[in-house]
């Protein structure tokens, strides 16, 4: 579209209003009254341009048609002037020959050419045997895409049924799998719960193992040993227990006692010493 005009040219407004004019009287009505904005005018002119020359352009083929009207009047005018002359006149002829050039005539505006030679005519045949080559072959491709088409559109149609038996069979486990979620949401918060209650238990623990003096130098295989060791060590004590047991039936005997009770104590401490090197040796062990 053209750029607006400004509201005050004064020559577009009146051929916009000489071109309003001249539509609503060809019709026998009236202009109606409107504002001539700066956009009405733009719009209105160039639809006056255009029609004006489409109005132009279309006197001038009308004319052409006039002309080439009155030329074939001419010409069949003088056609039937020479054939009245020949004693061909159509009045003259026999109804089957009229008839027959009639259908000649016809055929020959059906095949679109412009005289009635036999060679016209086979070239108008050819060009539409060509032409039925050319529609069946086109028809075939139409054909096979067309089974293409009608398989692919079975195929199509078998995976929707089968989708909407797939989304049924879902539409009716969504129940149960909601319960099974809900159940499993239940065990979650459960555990959730539990763990957090399990942790603050380790803390617990922890903290109380930490007071009582616990490392991690004290495993459950260390005192395993350890405890083996200890057996090993009431058997081996035992005996000198047994025999310290048996000397208080004595009578008492000074010095014999506190020989023996010297006896003893060296025992005594060469079994503890004995204790204390095993629990050294299973310390560093576990390290």
């Amino acid at each position: 579209m053209a750029d607006l005009p400004p509201a005050s040219d004064p020559t577009r407004i009146a051929e916009v209003k000489a071109w309003l004019a001249s539509q609503f009287d060809a019709v026998g009505k009236d202009v109606p009254e409107f504002e001539y904005t700066p956009r009405a005018v733009a719009y209105l002119h160039n639809l006056a341009t255009l029609s004006q020359s489409k109005t132009h352009a279309s006197s001038i083929v009308a004319n052409d048609f006039r002309i080439k009207a009155s030329e074939y009047r001419s010409q069949a005018a003088r056609i039937r002037e020479i054939l009245e002359n020949a004693g061909l006149a159509q009045e003259s002829l026999q109804a089957n020959v009229v008839s027959s050039a009639q259908v000649l005539a016809n055929v020959a505006n059906l095949l679109n050419i412009r005289d009635t030679e036999l060679s016209s005519f086979l070239v108008a045949m050819g060009d539409i045997s060509l032409r039925k080559t050319g529609v069946e072959e086109k028809r075939a491709k139409v054909q096979k895409e067309f089974k293409v088409l009608l398989d692919f559109t079975r195929k199509a149609i078998a995976r929707l049924t089968y989708l909407k038996r797939t989304l049924a069979q879902l539409e009716d486990d969504v129940a149960p799998c909601e319960a099974q979620m809900e159940n499993w949401n239940t065990n979650l918060r459960v555990i959730a719960s539990k763990e957090q209650q399990y942790l603050q238990q380790h803390a617990n623990y922890k903290a109380m193992l930490n007071r009582r003096g616990y490392t991690p130098d004290i495993s459950h295989g260390v005192l395993v040993q350890m405890a083996e060791h200890r057996k090993e060590l009431e058997k081996t004590t035992k005996p000198i227990m047994d025999t310290l047991r048996s000397y208080q039936d004595l009578p008492p005997d000074k010095a014999l006692a506190a020989l023996a009770i010297e006896d003893k104590k060296r025992q005594y401490a060469a079994a503890e010493k004995y204790l204390e090197d095993v629990l050294q040796s299973a310390l560093a062990t576990s390290e």
